[in-house]
């Protein structure tokens, strides 16, 4: 059974390419201080090292 990630968005998507903001929207982090929790597949670590300094992660 896949673990669980909770992602937090802790800097602004402003001013960010908007291939980060698309990964950003993908995941469901539309606003600063926003947590989702998340399966933890290689997809989901991929979008996560995409914008890994915008984003806290626990697991």
């Amino acid at each position: 059974m896949q673990g669980k990630l909770k992602i937090t968005l802790v800097k602004s998507h402003i001013g960010k390419p908007a291939s980060h903001r698309a990964v950003l929207n993908g995941m469901g982090l539309t606003k600063r201080l926003k947590t989702v929790s998340l399966p933890d597949t290689p997809e989901t670590r991929g979008m996560i090292n995409k914008v890994k300094h915008l984003v806290r992660i626990e697991e």
